[in-house]
């Protein structure tokens, strides 16, 4: 998954997507512990795409933070 079309999705859908990829990596790892796992690669898609949809997530989320002020001292 590209990250530019991560970005296009509102915050609602990218929590959505981490949840499947978060259920889709618990699988691929219950799948690896049973010794059925058909490619060990998707593991490893399946964690880089879910860390790209947290990322996302959090810079959308200190886009839309305000500035706080700066003290003095």
């Amino acid at each position: 998954m590209e990250v530019k079309e991560l970005r296009d999705l509102t915050a609602a859908e990218l929590a959505e997507k981490e949840q499947q990829l978060s259920q889709e990596l618990f699988n691929l790892r219950f799948q690896l512990a049973a010794g059925r796992v058909e490619n060990p690669m998707k593991i490893r898609q399946a964690r880089r795409d879910l860390a790209r949809v947290k990322t996302v997530l959090r810079q959308q989320a200190l886009a839309n933070k305000p500035a706080g002020k700066k003290q003095a001292g």
